[in-house]
């Protein structure tokens, strides 16, 4: 049970307060978690205002749960109140309210909306309770009382009064049973940034899954990697582990839980290219370790590093060596990126390279060094290749064909990228396949719109919209995208700007700054403007594959355009586009990625451009090609974003006497 402790109303009332105070400092010890007086007395003060409040609202039937549990936010919630109207989930503070803890409680709120399926279908209230005041209810009571309602604040000695309040508004709905609720699963999925640091303070993967029951294959697939690991221990075989898998589906988290799993013992390393992805998680990680007490800075940063390692650096450093490298598993992330030899030879502009061979090729040699037993985790993603020089997941298969000590495992789709149908060294496992969308917390069906969009499947996507309420809305206006952002963007969730590396006529539309610093972009929140949801900079596909936001507002490029019926790929070379040659299939990749970061929705800005009608027009922004544009979104169904989002209410914390 998630909960500390959890009784009726009636219980609540005829309980000695004394008793549910020591309850609670009990369970705080069997979870590890040092008590204290301050602790104590912030109890008290709560179980006693729940009891001056059930007892006023005549709630002996009620449930209330104290002390739940949520595993994403590694916060708990300090009351859940259960009436046969709504769920009201309670945060006390002994300070006032401010506009940072009402979003605190609104929060927890929506965490329980979307990952306990006990509460999904019921009306879902934020409250804070701060200081010792009364309540005054809104100007206008909730029009419907679906989903999370807006947060409201009262002070201890209004809680009655609130409570009264919620029992004379809400209408009576579906029937809430207290025994189901605090039975019911909650299965979260969190952000990548959360479930490193989760994973890190060994959380296992199985509580880190999606609440619907067809996300069920990220358990599977962990469980496969899990097999494939002690059968190569086991057998002391040599073995590649193919993950392959669709945008959002987990391959990334997958791929953290093996490096910080059983394997961690006997050296484990997460290799990636992907600079930006290492930055926020090692910040991610330091800042968690440094905050749990687990050690200094100095010796958090040492781990993280040892765990979150650049791959071209770990290959280089191991290429010219002799001896086995102290890891023994490693997960080789986006693998299909990895550089082909003309490539790995080349380096980098920054960093002349000591390699020969292709990055698969050197990893092969570098891990087949170990005496006994050796496993790489290749996490394969589809149709995210960006750059030039990338190997592709053929590369793998050709160098396991021509070394014989390795084998493979992998699902049909991956046997079917490595193109060697009938290999004697390759075992499948369909669960190695992640097929169910997990990044997306509402809707499964954003990945596959975005695929059929991609390609110009306009009657595939527009029946994929028809069936769901589809998370991407378009806007031409540029302050309405970013006022959306903000409203979309509830309790503590994420809100960035993203755009193509090679949109370069979006300065001229008042957007094109890039992000100075990955880690405080992901990390800080406003009003540091650093952060992403001051909504100044944007972040690249560079910036962000790999990670993500809670709502993303994309602006789209002249690089990928509508032109004769069909999507055209571009290139910004002087002063004017030119059609993109071989880059085109990147060009459309990097859309794809940036359609598939966002959590919730995603706001899609088309500008409007330059009209051909104005006398200081701009070739390199035409209104048409735009309108070209956000009309086939539109024609795809995505909605328009005027209708769809009505302003956000006031949160202020403007409730309390």
């Amino acid at each position: 049970m998630r909960a500390w402790l959890s009784c009726t109303g009636f219980e609540l009332l005829a309980r000695d307060p004394a008793d549910i105070v020591g309850r609670l400092a009990a369970a705080q010890q069997a979870h590890g978690y040092p008590g204290s007086p301050d602790q104590d007395f912030a109890w008290r003060g709560q179980v006693a205002a729940l009891r001056q409040a059930v007892a006023e609202a005549d709630g002996a039937a009620w449930t209330l749960a104290l002390e739940y549990d949520l595993l994403r936010l590694e916060k708990r919630v300090d009351a859940v109140l259960l009436t046969d109207r709504a769920i009201l989930a309670l945060e006390f503070k002994t300070a006032a309210a401010t506009p940072a803890a009402l979003a605190e409680a609104e929060d927890y709120a929506l965490d329980l909306r979307d990952f306990h399926a006990g509460s999904r279908r019921h009306p879902i209230l934020p409250v804070l309770v701060a200081g010792e005041g009364g309540f005054r209810p809104p100007p206008q009571p909730p029009l419907f009382w679906d989903g999370v309602l807006q947060p409201l604040a009262c002070g201890a000695a209004g809680l009655g009064d609130l409570l009264a309040w919620v029992q004379s508004t809400a209408p009576l709905g579906g029937a809430l049973d207290g025994a189901a609720w605090l039975a019911a699963p909650y299965r979260p999925v969190p952000t990548i940034v959360e479930a490193a640091t989760l994973l890190y303070a060994r959380n296992g993967v199985a509580e880190i899954a999606s609440a619907r029951a067809d996300a069920a294959n990220l358990t599977r697939t962990a469980a496969a990697i899990s097999r494939a690991v002690a059968l190569a221990r086991q057998e002391k075989a040599k073995t590649v582990v193919f993950v392959t898998g669709i945008p959002g589906a987990g391959k990334t988290l997958c791929g953290l839980n093996a490096i910080f799993g059983a394997a961690k013992q006997d050296g484990a390393a997460f290799l990636t290219g992907n600079a930006p992805l290492i930055a926020v998680l090692r910040a991610a990680l330091v800042r968690d370790a440094v905050l749990r007490g687990e050690c200094g800075r100095a010796e958090a940063e040492r781990r993280v590093k040892a765990a979150l390692q650049n791959v071209h650096r770990f290959l280089e450093d191991n290429a010219g060596a002799a001896a086995a490298p102290p890891e023994r598993m490693i997960v080789f992330d986006e693998a299909q990126r990895a550089w082909d030899a003309a490539k790995a030879r080349l380096g980098t502009r920054n960093r002349p390279s000591r390699l020969s061979l292709s990055e698969p090729g050197h990893t092969l040699d570098i891990m087949g060094r170990h005496e006994g037993w050796a496993v790489v985790v290749a996490l394969i993603g589809q149709g995210q290749e960006i750059n030039t020089g990338e190997a592709g997941l053929a590369e793998w298969g050709r160098v396991i064909e021509s070394d014989s000590r390795w084998r493979a495992v992998a699902a049909p789709r991956g046997q079917q990228g490595l193109d060697v149908p009938g290999a004697g060294w390759l075992a499948l496992d369909s669960a190695l396949d992640l097929v169910t969308p997990i990044r997306s917390i509402r809707e499964t069906a954003g990945a596959a719109w975005v695929d059929a969009v991609l390609r110009g499947a306009v009657a595939e996507a527009r029946a994929l919209a028809a069936g769901c309420t589809l998370p991407f809305l378009v806007t031409r206006d540029l302050a309405a995208m970013r006022a959306a952002l903000r409203g979309l963007a509830r309790g503590q969730r994420r809100a960035g700007l993203l755009a193509s590396a090679g949109a370069k006529r979006l300065r001229a539309e008042g957007l094109g700054v890039q992000l100075e610093d990955v880690a405080d972009w992901f990390l800080r929140r406003w009003p540091d403007v650093r952060g992403s949801d001051a909504l100044e900079t944007i972040a690249t596909e560079y910036d962000c594959q790999g990670l993500e936001l809670d709502v993303a507002g994309l602006a789209w490029g002249g690089d990928f355009i509508r032109r004769g019926g069909a999507w055209q790929a571009r290139s910004f070379v002087g002063a004017a586009w030119q059609r993109a040659g071989k880059d085109a299939t990147f060009i459309r990749n990097t859309y794809r990625v940036l359609l598939t970061r966002a959590r919730y929705e995603t706001v899609i800005w088309v500008p409007r451009g330059s009209p051909r009608a104005d006398p200081f027009h701009d070739p390199t922004r035409d209104a048409a090609e735009m309108d070209a544009v956000a009309e086939f979104l539109l024609l795809c169904g995505a909605r328009t974003l005027e209708v769809s989002t009505p302003p956000r209410q006031d949160t202020a914390p403007a409730l309390l006497l």
